[in-house]
């Protein structure tokens, strides 16, 4: 449970139509089973006690004493497991003699409530109006199972005493079909783990339907929503019950399993899904206190305990957060993320009547990402490809390969290529501010680069363009830019997406949209092949001499901490712990807490970069915009997050 992670499971016994007593063994032998795997929230499926399809025996009083006898069953041989359960049964309420579909909340041999169903599906294949009434508003208490005073509470949240962030709310399969689910109300009353108890028949499509409505509802709600489904042993009469179990948080399927029977296992972050609803302030509405909402229509909290533990992880962290891992959805990221930027670039061009778009073009993976923008944005305004000015700019550190890259490229786009040698101006430039040209610090550097802007920001005013920016997400994180040089453009097509997709994309254009081209595709995989660097400094024996991978860190590092540290406003201490489990293979502790450290480092002390960037396209999840997703003042510390990475260091 430690950093917000909680062990959660849908389970569907193997049951036999109405024998409570089969049925008590198979629920309890699972429960055991989940907790052996360290599993804190366990969802069993509607009516899971006596069977879904029990009918008419419903009505039987032989049937509901089974129910409750089965119950006291798996309390009893369930009492010293640490976990909150939820199982389904009918219960008569003795107050008015109606019965009710309940999910039965349990912990430790007690029972912390019954929650009945609210809405009562009575069409097609199901009739259970023949049998129970709806729970809407149902608040009573009764003896039960041999426990005194046992709530039938229709709005109760279950909450951890240990873990405030881990609150229950439980809606029974019909409720999520619902124009208002419970889960609606329970969600803003403070509930962050929906259990769903359900019995849903199995027929072509249904289960796409099915998994819609459950990934839908959690994105909606920020929840975690766990969905058990009745499956092997229910009456086949007229219908197939599946076991179609799910576990999703957040718009996000962790895990389903269909046609099985036993556990299916993930885990929650629930101090993500409450920094999202922090961070989202339209989740309640702002003249509206939840609590008092909840107040209002009598939503009330049972408490619960659970014994602090660390949770083993087996839910998918990519490595790569901000690469789909599945090929065809990747390239349909690709795809959108090149429309998007190309239209912002578009709506740009047009708007100030720009004759042309000037890209300084290094045979590097962003300028070639830049330049392939534009060109997609120059289509979309029926322009020739001239209309797009490519500036090759060589000077002390530009390589051979890179700078026939570059030239090759702009050819095959079609391009306007200019080639502006800087070397001359660049030594007249350190002879005024005395310069050694063997002193290769960072005015070397950034000289080269501030020159390099100068040309492409005069040449767009001799041919009435804009200078289009090349630095990406990464970099701006990393503050890896040169302050008035490569740190400024009038339109930043790449600000907004990270190095390792911006690789992806390239790759994409060379294998999907290059065509018949394959000049075009072969030039753009030899760039992407070629080190990732500024070229600043000489060149040794031809070859590149400068990797920016050894300076700053691996990008796939960095692009996996900004992901988590600026989208989640996650701890170093648990980005950390999920770096571990993500790279195990390829870097050790001692690696990770090197970079993770350099990137905190970097990225409160170039803040000053990003608070003036030039405009440019939101495409993902995370932007550094001074405008838009980020503020943050230029003179903030990072002491607190470098002191728990020195904490860290120790505990090795």
């Amino acid at each position: 449970m430690r950093d917000g992670f909680i062990k959660v499971a849908a389970a569907t016994p193997k049951i036999r139509v109405a024998d409570p007593r089969y049925n008590a063994e198979q629920i309890f032998t699972l429960m055991r089973q989940a907790d052996r795997q360290g599993v804190r929230v366990l969802c069993f499926p509607e009516l899971c006690l006596t069977g879904y399809t029990c009918a008419d025996l419903f009505l039987q009083d032989t049937l509901l004493r089974g129910a409750e006898e089965g119950l006291a069953t798996i309390l009893e041989a369930t009492k010293n497991l640490d976990l909150v359960a939820a199982v389904g049964l009918p219960v008569r309420n003795p107050w008015d003699n109606k019965l009710y579909n309940c999910a039965a909340v349990i912990q430790n041999g007690e029972i912390l409530g019954l929650v009945p169903k609210t809405y009562i599906p009575n069409y097609g294949e199901f009739y259970e109006g023949r049998w129970f009434a709806s729970g809407k508003d149902l608040d009573v208490t009764f003896d039960f199972c041999g426990q005194k005073n046992v709530s039938l509470w229709s709005d109760c949240l279950f909450a951890c005493e240990e873990i405030p962030d881990l609150v229950i709310g439980v809606e029974l399969c019909e409720d999520l079909w619902a124009v208002e689910p419970p889960s609606n109300v329970l969600a803003a009353a403070g509930a962050t783990l929906i259990l769903n108890l359900s019995a849903s028949d199995e027929v072509v499509g249904k289960a796409e339907y099915r998994r819609q409505l459950v990934v839908g509802q959690s994105a909606r709600l920020c929840c975690g929503y766990v969905y058990a489904d009745a499956g092997e042993g229910e009456s086949t009469t007229d219908l197939v019950f599946a076991g179609h179990d799910m576990i999703a948080e957040n718009g996000a399927l962790l895990a389903q399993r269909r046609f099985a029977t036993g556990l299916t296992v993930s885990e929650i972050d629930v101090e993500r899904l409450v920094y999202d609803r922090r961070r989202v302030n339209t989740f309640a509405p702002p003249e509206r206190d939840p609590m008092e909402d909840a107040h209002a229509v009598g939503i009330g909290r049972t408490f619960f305990s659970l014994k602090p533990a660390t949770t083993a992880l087996t839910r998918p962290v990519s490595p790569t957060p901000f690469v789909p891992a599945d090929e065809t959805h990747r390239a349909g990221r690709c795809d959108e993320i090149l429309k998007i930027a190309a239209l912002g670039l578009k709506k740009r061009l047009e708007h100030t009547g720009a004759r042309t778009a000037v890209v300084g073009l290094s045979g590097g993976l962003d300028s070639t990402l830049a330049i392939l923008i534009t060109g997609i944005a120059m289509k979309l305004l029926d322009r020739p490809a001239s209309d797009i000015i490519a500036v090759t700019m060589p000077c002390f550190g530009t390589t051979d390969r890179t700078r026939d890259n570059a030239v090759e490229l702009a050819q095959r786009l079609g391009a306007t290529l200019k080639r502006v040698d800087i070397s001359e101006a660049v030594r007249w430039h350190f002879r005024d501010i005395g310069q050694s040209m063997d002193n290769h610090d960072v005015t070397y550097e950034n000289s080269q680069a501030r020159e390099r802007t100068q040309v492409l920001m005069d040449i767009a005013n001799q041919q009435g363009g804009l200078v289009i920016g090349t630095g990406d997400l990464s970099e701006l994180a990393l503050g890896w830019c040169t302050y008035n040089g490569d740190h400024m453009s009038m339109y930043a097509v790449n600000a907004g997406i990270p190095k390792t997709l911006v690789r992806h994309l390239v790759a994409y254009v060379a294998g999907d949209k290059a065509g018949e081209d394959k000049a075009l595709s072969l030039v753009l995989e030899d760039i992407l092949d070629t080190p990732v660097s500024p070229e600043l400094l000489p060149a040794i024996e031809g070859k590149i001499a400068q990797r920016t991978e050894d300076i700053v860190g691996p990008y796939e590092l960095h692009d996996f901490f900004l992901y988590y540290a600026i989208r989640w406003a996650f701890p170093p201490r648990k980005i950390l712990r999920l770096a571990e489990y993500a790279f195990g293979r390829s870097y050790d502790r001692e690696t990770l807490l090197k970079w993770l450290k350099n990137f905190y480092r970097r990225f409160f002390s170039q803040q000053f970069k990003r608070s003036c960037l030039p405009d440019g396209p939101k495409v993902g999840s995370i932007t550094f915009s001074p405008r838009g997703d980020w503020r943050m003042p230029s003179d903030a510390v990072a002491a607190l997050w470098l002191e728990e990475l020195e904490e860290l260091e120790g505990e090795r």
